[in-house]
């Protein structure tokens, strides 16, 4: 969490440091697709994670291999978007 943290808070050498050695998310180590502003998106082959910070959360959500990354990472962006609009 704490590198989570970090890269959302707009700290660079974080951010440079999980795309070289990768953002490792409850043991397992899933690789930086992107990584902008508020928001930070991974894979680990076909499995996902969507991360987006707000005021005072950071909301996270996984696919399965079966899922859809699109699917996931509006549905955190949209979420994240909702905390922020109620002041969260």
């Amino acid at each position: 969490m704490k590198a989570i943290s970090a890269i959302v808070g707009g700290d660079d050498a974080a951010k440079d440091k999980a795309f070289a050695e990768g953002l490792y998310i409850a043991g397992s180590r899933y690789v930086m697709a992107r990584a902008d502003g508020r928001s930070i998106y991974a894979r680990q082959g076909r499995l996902g994670v969507a991360i987006a910070k707000t005021k005072q959360a950071i909301v996270v959500g996984h696919h399965a291999e079966t899922g859809v990354a699109g699917n996931a990472s509006s549905t955190v962006e949209g979420l994240a978007d909702y905390l922020v609009g109620q002041g969260y």
